[in-house]
């Protein structure tokens, strides 16, 4: 009844697995959705037939005839390429959600649908009728009383104009002038009189969007007036209404001390009676104000009212109404609803993309942060890499995110479904490295375990295996890790059996590899096997254009693991921060942010200069690089000489900006990155 936005919704699922099964059982239960056809390839009858027979689904093997509906939504559940590029090519208007997408968000939308399923319970549980409507009046909601006071028997009432349902009805009135009608006077075509309260709806661009009302039979109203002419004669008849309310309820006396106070509220507010009961109406606000005073006040009741309540802070909505009786004030009563929980759970669909990770690999591409050309070319490339099973070389720079694009890459490869495991070799001793990367069988060694131990490698079987610092790998095991690029197979330690493996090796380095080959400290062989796609990630210092960017990510992390509320730096504090160097980059901006935030009054939201650490503001080398004046040299040592001059002499004309000096130079920016990287230009 209340999910999506009101409007029946058509949906065509492509595919006869277990997750179709599953989302016909899903879809099938929403009332807004509705399954016009299954398109199944294979012709022998499944559970998805069965499933489809009994709710009354249409299946069939014809994908271009139910093209050519009318329809919304499609689900494409089998995986299949062909018919991915095949509705691609027909350009249908419906929205259209892969398999990988539907396998992620499934356990979501499950989790969704219950809350929603909670949420309609309490709607169609309390007494007042509530109709929601867009804005073109249409029914977007109407709970259970309402169609009880109205007198409709119709069960499905979305997306009909409110005036089909109400012929005289004044909600629409709300559209027009944009004004709240509180507590008004109106008689139904069956012959009832209601007293409705009608308000328009705003959102945060401050764009209509529709309208509620709130409505309650006057015959009630008269009854209970009349029922209630003393609030201490019926204390203790609202007292065990009251608690046994699954809604948080409030009462205050005419002075605003409190009176009352249920068990749903203590399990909201974290407040109990001895905190409430006899204090003013202010001591559970945290951040807001006091919607009983305000009630008391003017006494006009208060609808909708977003505040934060109790120790923790609890975000709610909050309607209030006064308690008059024989025309004096008595006081006022509150209804709270706990909103935090639907919230987060809206958040939590929106970024689901984000939120969804996949074993042990954390990040995606879109958790790269940075849209300058340098790093726009590494996360092309990386992109480009994790689409083929070629191993992939990171290079850069410490702290530049090269385990960042590890993950990414294996996250955005075929293999993202299996293990993604990660290394550093430098952290280990050889002997240790050997034993954990390729295992080792029992009485190997003393102190093995008995019946041996898989390796790093196994363990990566049909998954990803991150090998980081690889330029820190002794001659030894760059042979052992040679022998896994060429035969695919591992041997353990004190064993003789071959393994065969079937792993995407990513590797990454801050060392100058050229350099290590040259200096025999590192295998040509195995060099020319890791950099058949090589990748540079720049530093900071080359990408000064994503440091805002990469400032407003940090602070919003620090902020949610220290529970902080800063929004945003001063633009003298973002001048300090591109003065430096960053000769640390990402890694070292972060500690410096943290910092900052860290030591900052828990009441100031903007980072200023004075909140920043002593930066040595650093300055690029000015030193004209002289050539080799020595006849002595051979003539491509001459010439290499004043290549370097050269192209350093233009690399700093640019600020060091690599795009536009491999534009000047006229070659490519891959060209100039080896160039950098032979004549060591950044350092």
């Amino acid at each position: 009844m209340f999910q999506g936005d009101g409007y029946l919704k058509r949906v065509l699922i492509i595919g006869e697995n277990d997750l179709t099964y599953d989302y016909v059982k899903l879809i099938s239960s929403l009332s807004n959705m509705k399954i016009i056809a299954i398109v199944k390839e294979k012709e022998q009858f499944t559970k998805v037939d069965a499933l489809a027979k009994q709710l009354q689904i249409k299946t069939s093997d014809s994908l271009h005839t139910w093209l050519d509906e009318d329809i919304d939504i499609i689900l494409e559940t089998s995986g299949n390429e062909r018919i991915e590029r095949y509705i691609s090519e027909q350009n249908v208007r419906a929205i259209f959600i892969r398999k990988h997408i539907l396998e992620m968000l499934l356990p979501f939308v499950y989790s969704w649908s219950e809350q929603i399923s909670n949420l309609e319970l309490i709607l169609n549980n309390i007494r007042d009728g509530l109709i929601v409507i867009d804005d073109e009046a249409k029914i977007k909601l109407m709970n259970k009383a309402a169609k009880e006071i109205i007198g409709i028997d119709q069960e499905d009432v979305l997306g009909i104009d409110i005036r089909d349902i109400v012929e005289n009805s004044q909600l629409p009135n709300v559209l027009q002038n944009l004004e709240k009608e509180v507590n008004q006077k109106f008689t139904l075509e069956n012959g009832k009189e209601i007293i409705s309260t009608r308000v328009p709806l705003v959102n945060d661009k401050k764009m209509l969007v529709g309208a509620f009302a709130i409505f309650k039979d006057s015959d009630e109203i008269i009854s209970l007036a009349e029922e209630n002419t003393d609030l201490k004669e019926v204390k203790s008849l609202l007292e065990a209404i009251i608690h046994s309310s699954e809604e948080a309820i409030s009462v205050v006396d005419e002075t605003g001390k409190g009176i009352m106070i249920n068990p749903a509220y203590t399990r909201i507010t974290g407040l109990t009676e001895k905190d409430v009961i006899g204090k003013p109406a202010t001591v559970d606000i945290s951040e807001g104000e006091s919607m009983h005073m305000r009630v008391l006040k003017t006494r006009r009741p208060v609808r909708g009212a977003k505040m934060k309540v109790g120790p923790h802070k609890k975000e709610v909505i909050v309607n209030v109404a006064p308690i008059i009786v024989a025309g004096k004030l008595k006081g006022s009563v509150a209804v709270i609803h706990d909103i935090s929980e639907i919230k987060q759970l809206t958040t939590e669909l929106q970024k689901a993309k984000q939120m969804i990770r996949n074993l042990e690999a954390t990040y995606t591409f879109d958790d790269i942060i940075g849209d300058s050309p340098e790093m726009m070319i590494a996360i092309e490339q990386a992109k480009i890499g994790a689409k083929t099973p070629a191993t992939v070389l990171l290079r850069g720079e410490s702290g530049t995110g090269k385990e960042l694009f590890a993950h990414a890459i294996h996250n955005e490869s075929d293999r993202r479904h299996h293990k993604f495991i990660r290394v550093n070799c430098a952290a280990l001793s050889e002997s240790v490295l050997e034993s954990e990367l390729f295992g080792y069988e029992e009485g190997a060694f003393t102190g093995a375990k008995a019946g041996g131990k898989k390796g790093l490698f196994e363990e990566a079987n049909h998954g990803s295996i991150f090998l980081d610092e690889i330029g820190e790998l002794s001659l030894a095991m760059q042979a052992k890790l040679l022998r896994v690029l060429q035969e695919k197979e591992i041997v353990r330690v004190g064993g003789t059996t071959p393994i065969p493996l079937d792993v995407r090796i990513i590797t990454a380095t801050n060392v100058n590899l050229e350099k290590a080959v040259t200096n025999k400290k590192f295998r040509e062989d195995l060099y020319y096997r890791l950099n058949r796609l090589p990748i540079y990630i720049p530093s900071l210092k080359e990408r000064m254009s994503d440091l805002p960017k990469l400032v407003d990510h940090i602070i919003g992390k620090v902020n949610q693991l220290y529970g902080r509320n800063v929004k945003s730096i001063s633009e003298s504090a973002l001048e300090k921060l591109k003065k430096y160097d960053w000769p640390g980059n990402i890694r070292e901006l972060e500690n410096v942010i943290s910092r900052a935030i860290i030591f900052m009054d828990v009441t100031e939201e903007v980072i200023q200069y004075h909140h920043l650490p002593n930066l040595t503001e650093q300055t690029k080398q000015t030193t004209t690089i002289q050539p080799n004046v020595n006849k002595t040299i051979t003539l491509q040592e001459a010439m290499e000489q004043y290549e370097k001059e050269f192209i350093y002499n233009v690399y700093k004309e640019n600020n060091f900006n690599k795009t536009k000096t491999a534009k000047q130079l006229n070659i490519s920016v891959r060209n100039l990155y080896y160039k950098i990287e032979k004549y060591n230009l950044d350092k």
